[in-house]
């Protein structure tokens, strides 16, 4: 897919993975860029590609990404300066960590994992995600019917995509079960939608960070990072924001490239 002209819309772009991605496509030519966070950080986000590329690319909408309405209001704010957006990347996300089931030594008592913390980290990270890339595939959809298309042939080259943010935890991941749990989902999600979505000529995939120098990971802890993270990847060291970047961009430029991306750094955790 060329990227050259294109409309992106990226969340959770105010720090991370999701800033560097909206960098990483600025500098390959993209036309415009809809960022958007609940951070209050994000206009700064944008003034800085806009002044790195000499132009006005990036445009901040602040909000949540589980709120439908403030969703089609950033692809209506988008669609009607720029066109329809045909890239997608929804990497906003949250981690609500702790053991699935907890007993207090001293009473006996186990505690099960909180079912708010569940079904909040449910939304942002799974169905939050999932919704943001079906509004592009139906507004692509939308932009096809008006134009009298119907099935997508590959003459017509490819028509968006979409990059969700797994992460290796979907393998499982001691102190996860909700984080986990949805970045599973996103493999099941991600491999159904892409079997609807290429009638529209859209594609989807998935990749796999391994544990990136993010404000999530290192709010772990330096001694965490330490002791339980860089003895078992083959880099020793946490991968960079931009490298995640790189990929996704691969993903998105290289149309023969489906399903899922592992950027683990060669992660081996130990077995306890």
């Amino acid at each position: 897919m060329e990227m050259k002209d294109k409309v992106a819309v990226i969340t959770g772009a105010g720090s991370g993975i999701g800033c560097a991605v909206a960098q990483e496509l600025a500098r390959r030519g993209l036309k415009a860029l809809a960022l958007v966070d609940l951070s209050d950080g994000l206009p700064e986000v944008c003034e800085k590609i806009n002044k790195e590329t000499g132009r006005t690319i990036a445009y901040p909408f602040k909000g949540n990404t589980t709120d439908a309405v403030f969703r089609r209001q950033v692809f209506d704010a988008i669609e009607s300066r720029h066109g329809t957006a045909t890239i997608c990347v929804p990497a906003a996300g949250i981690t609500r960590d702790d053991l699935a089931v907890r007993v207090d030594k001293a009473t006996g008592k186990a505690r099960i994992y909180p079912l708010e913390n569940f079904r909040l980290v449910l939304e942002v990270n799974l169905v939050a995600p999932v919704y943001w890339a079906m509004e592009m595939v139906a507004r692509i959809a939308e932009d096809r019917h008006r134009k009298g298309l119907k099935r997508w042939t590959p003459a017509e080259r490819i028509q968006g995509t979409v990059v969700f943010i797994g992460s290796i935890s979907s393998q499982g991941n001691k102190g996860q079960v909700s984080y986990a749990s949805t970045k599973a989902g996103l493999e099941g999600a991600a491999a159904t939608l892409t079997k609807e979505a290429i009638f529209h000529g859209v594609r989807c995939g998935v990749i796999h960070p391994g544990f990136t120098d993010t404000p999530m990971v290192r709010a772990l802890g330096n001694d965490y990072i330490e002791k339980n993270i860089l003895p078992y990847t083959q880099l020793g060291r946490l991968i960079r924001t931009e490298e995640i970047a790189d990929a996704i961009c691969f993903m998105i430029s290289n149309s023969a490239v489906s399903g899922e991306l592992w950027a683990d750094a060669g992660w081996h955790p130990s077995p306890a």
